[in-house]
């Protein structure tokens, strides 16, 4: 067996998009940027609250995604909440785009990571969940934990 995520380095993470979203596929994308940019994402230095993807002219961009300026990029510093573009296949493209169409569905960024010193972004397709939701889900995790809780309370004595 081999190790799982071995060299990956996480930039930032969406914990939100979980809570707020139900996920149905996550794709694995390449993000087209600048020198600073990449610099700055090296430090951790990006949001992806409110960031979201879109498909426009066959080439899918995540919009929204705020990398802030590198503090010694000066004149080289680029815009922080410009589109990105999103490295994936035609086929991946041609699916999103078919799928986003359809009703409820969206693209979200769950996080941007370092694979072999190339900037990754996990992007998933999902729906939103509406608070009845969000509320069941906070309810079975209390339960499994009070279960866990309990199990390992009987195991010690």
């Amino acid at each position: 067996m081999g190790k799982k995520n071995v060299g990956v380095k996480i930039a930032c993470e969406n914990r939100k998009a979980r809570h707020d979203y139900f996920i149905h596929e996550t794709y694995e994308a390449g993000i087209a940027l600048k020198g600073t940019e990449v610099k700055s994402l090296r430090e951790g230095k990006a949001n992806l609250k409110d960031s979201y993807g879109t498909v426009k002219n066959g080439e899918v961009f995540v919009e929204h995604l705020h990398i802030s300026p590198y503090k010694e990029g000066n004149i080289f510093n680029h815009d922080p909440l410009r589109p990105k573009k999103l490295l994936l296949h035609k086929a991946e493209i041609a699916k999103l785009f078919g799928q986003t169409r359809e009703k409820g569905y969206t693209l979200v960024p769950l996080k941007i990571y370092f694979k072999q010193g190339k900037a990754k972004l996990e992007l998933a397709l999902a729906s939103g969940k509406h608070n009845y939701d969000k509320r069941r889900d906070l309810e079975a995790k209390a339960v499994k934990r009070d279960m866990e809780r309990a199990l390992k309370e009987r195991q010690r004595g």
